[in-house]
């Protein structure tokens, strides 16, 4: 099997020059005041200087534990020497990649960061691809507010960002509406990035794309990394990759342009974004200015294998350990390239992920787990069609209905009365746990309801959703044939947290956290604040030198 080996990966250390050395050279260009305000910043130097955000998408909160035995990479290293929370959630109920990305490094809500929903996530016709990248036009222009990043910032104004990832989304939102260096894949062999951010490649990045480091993957064959006694999963399950192609061997299309397209769904993806990434921290010589730099990097490969294969396949158990090296490699590069000790990491993820129905529950029937609602949403557009209403007027996203009341009262239509018959509707299908309405949502959050609080937490207040309905555990929604989330509930919620580096006590830590305290948490490891109001709490049990005081949240906020 043809793989790309640890040096690939690797990048040459460089000598770093010595702070004197660095602000000679400095003074060479810069104005007497920006030469002082650099002096003053190097005098006053964060001991941290690089913060890495790391995202493993769809990486659910038992996977760390699950193979651990076997891992001997990346993973390992965090579960021996980081901060595992192990009871951690995202607490919002659509969880899906967009809300989760801008939750899980800004400290705030789907509900406060305008990130809701992937239909509505980084899409922007006004900023097009660089080099005619087919992953379509992007920018955070949805998202409200700051970020992890923003916060380190306004403490050095000469802290910089590289975010790196398969996806735009993936990419994008860790770093909020920050005009930093952000790339992703154009799924035609390239990273790229779009105009929001900058108007011409850096030579660096079109330096790593001429490699064409996909090129040499393309024809070689996903072929298990270990013996296969030990793996304990059935290879041969049907309902996996929508029956075809559901056992190993795997291999890309012979065609150059759908391989290109295609190998977003193998392991291979994660090794070509670590390489990117360390490509980016050796060009920008992130960790080693004045500031705090931050890398984020949003590792992808989990996501398409668990979708296209489930989350207990033969080819995820394979995935994760591909992703426990492929992080080993990245991590042995990095403390390389910078001191170990000037480096904090965080990794978590945007969701989890639930079984395939069909391999949950018992049963020949094909329908079974799942809850069939397009026949009510058809039947509900063509009457409001027929009262003059546009049939778009009326949205479905992971149990968000949207309808657009004001168009609906303009044409003389009682909203409520629609809404209770929808609600009722809703509730008689298959599978459905709850549906409330959104009015309904503070009171029953209020209670105890922990499904209503995650639907009070995931939409904002200016979108007009109207329901918001959670389907029973391991149910899906239909029709669907790939291994999916999304739900408010446990599986799909449920992600692992993990710290490390100096300002961390390692160890295990089954206290129940949500994933709006990372970005507190490591605000307060930097002694920095955030600029307005989160949602989380400092975890002050994982750090060295907790802070005295605990950072503003949404719930301190003076009642008006």
């Amino acid at each position: 099997m043809h793989t790309i080996s640890a040096s690939a990966l690797r990048i040459a250390p460089r000598r770093a020059a010595s702070a004197s050395v660095a602000i000679a050279i400095a003074a060479l260009a810069l104005p007497g005041a920006i030469i002082a305000q650099t002096a003053r910043d190097t005098a006053n130097a964060p001991k941290i200087r690089l913060v890495v955000q790391i995202t493993v998408d769809q990486f659910r909160g038992d996977y760390i534990d699950r193979y651990a035995s076997q891992y001997a990479g990346g993973l390992a290293y965090l579960a021996k020497h980081g901060a595992f929370f192990t009871n951690a959630t995202h607490d919002h109920a659509v969880t899906e990649t967009a809300p989760g990305h801008a939750t899980l490094w800004s400290g705030r809500y789907p509900s406060h960061t305008g990130i809701a929903r992937n239909a509505a996530g980084v899409q922007d016709p006004q900023s097009p691809l660089l080099n005619g990248g087919r992953s379509g036009s992007a920018s955070p222009f949805r998202f409200r507010g700051s970020a992890l990043f923003d916060w380190i910032r306004s403490d050095n104004q000469w802290s910089k960002a590289l975010s790196v990832s398969r996806k735009d989304r993936g990419a994008i939102l860790p770093v909020g509406r920050a005009h930093q260096n952000v790339y992703w894949y154009g799924q035609d062999g390239n990273f790229t990035t779009s105009t929001y951010y900058r108007d011409t490649l850096p030579s660096w990045v079109q330096a790593f794309n001429a490699r064409n480091m996909t090129m040499p993957v393309l024809t070689a064959l996903w072929e298990p990394l270990l013996p296969a006694s030990a793996y304990t999963e059935v290879d041969s399950v049907p309902v996996e990759s929508s029956g075809k192609d559901f056992m190993f061997p795997h291999k890309l299309p012979a065609d150059t342009k759908k391989a290109l397209e295609d190998i977003v769904e193998l392991p291979w993806m994660d090794e070509f974004t670590a390489a990117m990434a360390l490509e980016g921290v050796n060009a920008m010589k992130l960790g080693l200015g004045v500031g705090t730099d931050v890398l984020a990097v949003s590792f992808s490969a989990t996501d398409a294998v668990g979708h296209r294969y489930g989350p207990d396949s033969k080819e995820m158990h394979d995935q994760l350990l591909r992703l426990d090296k492929t992080l080993g490699k990245f991590f042995d590069s990095l403390f390389v390239m910078r001191d170990s000790n000037t480096v904090i990491m965080a990794l978590s993820a945007d969701h989890g992920m639930q079984p395939y129905p069909s391999l949950h529950f018992p049963g020949a029937d094909p329908k079974r787990g799942t809850a069939t609602y397009r026949p009510l949403l058809d039947s509900t557009r063509r009457k409001l069609v027929a009262m003059g209403v546009e049939a778009a007027d009326i949205d479905f996203e992971s149990g968000m209905l949207v309808l657009e009341k004001t168009k609906l009262r303009d044409k003389r239509i009682n909203v409520d009365s629609v809404v209770r018959s929808l609600q009722s509707s809703f509730g008689e299908l298959d599978g459905i746990q709850s549906v409330y309405r959104t009015e309904e949502l503070p009171a029953l959050a209020a209670s105890g309801n922990v499904i209503a609080r995650r639907w009070l937490h995931a939409i904002p207040t200016d979108i007009d959703a109207v329901l918001a309905i959670s389907l029973k555990p391991y149910y899906y929604w239909a029709p669907g044939a790939s291994a999916t989330h999304g739900s408010p509930n446990q599986m799909d919620a449920w992600v692992p947290i993990v710290f490390a580096g100096a300002p961390f006590k390692a160890g295990r830590y089954p206290n129940e956290v949500h994933t709006v305290d990372i970005a507190p948490t490591i605000a307060a490891a930097l002694g920095v604040s955030p600029f307005e109001a989160v949602d989380g709490n400092i975890l002050t049990q994982a750090l060295r030198n907790p802070p005295a005081k605990t950072v503003p949240t949404e719930t301190s906020k003076p009642k008006k």
